[in-house]
Formats: C-alpha cells, sequence, structure tokens
C-alpha cells in the first residue's frame, strides 16, 4: 500500500490549550481560545470555535507540558468538523530556534510516552 503523505515530520496527536489572535489585514484583529489535534515541527492541525479563511495569519500560544510557545503560522487548510467546530491546517512560519527546540523536545517526550522508536 503506498501513501500519498508529503509531510516532512511525523505528527502526534496532542490535545493543547492555544490561545489563537488573527491578523485582520486591516479590520480589528480577531481572538479566540482553541486546541491542537495534532502537531508536528511544522505545522499544527487546531479546532476552535472561530471560522478563519485560508491565507489568513495567526499567532499562537500553545501550552506544552510545562512551556508556553509562542508561533506563527498561516491558514493552509480550514472546514468544519462533525462537531459544528472549525478545524484549521496551519503551517508554521519561521518558528524561532527556542519554538522549534520546545517542539522537538515535545513531540520527542511524547513518542518515547507511547513507546514509539525515536
Amino acid at each position: 500500500m503506498t501513501t500519498n503523505d508529503k509531510r516532512k515530520f511525523i505528527r502526534i496527536n496532542s490535545l493543547n490549550l492555544s490561545y489563537v489572535l488573527v491578523d485582520g489585514e486591516g479590520d480589528a484583529d480577531r481572538q479566540t481560545m482553541g486546541r491542537t489535534l495534532d502537531v508536528s515541527e511544522a505545522g499544527i492541525r487546531l479546532e476552535t470555535h472561530l471560522p478563519v479563511e485560508i491565507g489568513r495569519h495567526l499567532m499562537l500560544s500553545v501550552g506544552l507540558e510545562d512551556d508556553v510557545v509562542d508561533i506563527k503560522g498561516h491558514v493552509v487548510h480550514a472546514g468544519k468538523n462533525k462537531h459544528g467546530k472549525y478545524e484549521l491546517g496551519i503551517e508554521l512560519l519561521e518558528p524561532d530556534e527556542a519554538a522549534r527546540e520546545i517542539l522537538k523536545k515535545f513531540i520527542k517526550a511524547f513518542r518515547q510516552q507511547r513507546g514509539s522508536a525515536v
């Protein structure tokens, strides 16, 4: 069986509280709370009550274990799920080295906890 998954990084299913600030591009910025559904070094799938259009830029503050990571990203996928909430595929934009290291540490610890090879 072949797969068409083009991701460079492994995504882990992880529910983490997130604060989301949506760039209003001339309008007032919008803000909401959300939660991550999965996380990788390059992107996040986020669930929120607020619809956000593809292409919009976001600033996320994500709680990962004992750390809070501030990350810029933009929406590459958006849709409503069966529970009436919005799921956003977010590509991370140039996370700084500290944020990238926290993401790596979190993913590594999660995989070790689950018994996966690192």
